[in-house]
Formats: C-alpha cells, sequence, structure tokens
C-alpha cells in the first residue's frame, strides 16, 4: 500500500506561495535567497527517486508541466519528473499534454485511496496549496517533509489556514542542510 507524502518549501511563518518566484507573487523567490546545500539537493533528488507517482493540484501541475519538459540535468531529477506517473486533481483540466499525466476528479478521498492500494511506494504531493489542504482536512496525509527556510514573509498562502481542522503528527526526523532545517513529520 502506498503512502501519500507531502513535501513543500516552507516559511517560518507558514507560507508556502511561491517559494521560486514562477507565479510571480510580490514576495516571491523567497527560497533561492537561502542555501539548502548539497545535501538538501540530495534530499530532494532521494524523495523523487524513492517515489512512485506524484499528485499534484492544477496550478502546480501547470506550472511544472510548463517547466519540466525542456529541462535536463546530470543526477537524472528531470527525466524522473518527465517519466513518473503525474495524476492531477482538476475539474477544470482538459486534456494535459505532460507526459504520463492523468485527470482525476470526483471524490479526493476515493481517489487517493484507489492511488494508495495502486502503489507500493511514496505518492509525493509538492506545492498544490488548496489540493494539500483538503487532503489534510480528509486525514488523508500520511507523512509531511518540510524544508522550512529562516524568513519570515507576513503574509502569503500558508500551508496551514486559520480555523483548519486540529491534526496531530509525529516528528519522526529533523536536520539541518545549508541554512535550511528539514522536519519530516508522521501521521500519528
Amino acid at each position: 500500500m502506498g503512502k501519500l507524502v507531502v513535501t513543500e518549501f516552507m516559511t517560518l511563518d507558514g507560507v508556502i506561495e511561491d517559494p521560486g518566484g514562477s507565479e510571480g507573487t510580490e514576495r516571491g523567490g523567497w527560497a533561492f535567497a537561502y542555501e539548502r546545500g548539497e545535501e538538501g539537493d540530495q534530499f530532494k533528488l532521494d524523495e523523487l527517486m524513492t517515489a512512485d507517482a506524484q499528485l499534484l493540484g492544477r496550478k502546480t501541475y501547470e506550472g511544472f508541466a510548463a517547466a519540466w519538459p525542456s529541462r535536463t540535468d546530470e543526477g537524472g531529477f528531470s527525466d524522473r519528473m518527465n517519466s513518473m506517473p503525474k495524476y492531477v486533481v482538476s475539474t477544470t483540466l482538459g486534456s494535459p499534454e505532460w507526459q504520463n499525466t492523468t485527470v482525476i476528479g470526483g471524490d479526493l478521498r476515493a481517489e487517493v485511496e484507489r492511488l494508495n492500494d495502486e502503489y507500493e511506494g511514496d505518492i509525493l504531493v509538492a506545492g498544490s496549496a488548496q489540493l494539500v489542504r483538503s487532503l489534510l482536512h480528509e486525514g488523508l496525509v500520511d507523512e509531511l517533509r518540510l524544508m522550512v527556510f529562516p524568513v519570515v514573509l507576513g503574509a502569503g498562502r500558508r500551508l496551514f489556514e486559520d480555523g483548519a481542522d486540529r491534526r496531530s503528527f509525529q516528528l519522526a526526523e529533523t536536520r539541518q542542510t545549508g541554512e535550511v532545517a528539514i522536519l519530516t513529520l508522521r501521521k500519528r
């Protein structure tokens, strides 16, 4: 049975919006102002290489689909991003053009349970704030992997919105890489 893993770049005040600056927000691009080190890069590579599939929200999918097909690298990250199965939760996306992409809709719980039955390994969810909030609300997130950057933005879309249901996680691992803290938390 698969495991649903949410992986996010996050500020100290919980903002996950526009870490790379590609969304064009006023405060975007904050993740590149800090060194995450070789260990942080390796963490992201290992995370992707060991996953069986990705689950994405439409906006994150569109950003990834615009960027990754034209990229190459020696480590194999781009090849893996492009070749692995991708599932996009959307009611508005028609025909996805990025290879190995399937649009899913309807009952989120049923779709995630189906994916968990289909795959043995991790199903990664990156970015996708609205989708992640829904997954958390439904209690479907098995693990959170948070790369916490030492910055407070004071505004922006946060991982946990005000009024979110109380959820408990077990702290499974912490480490520092460069200027970034990596927190791994598992569902209780």
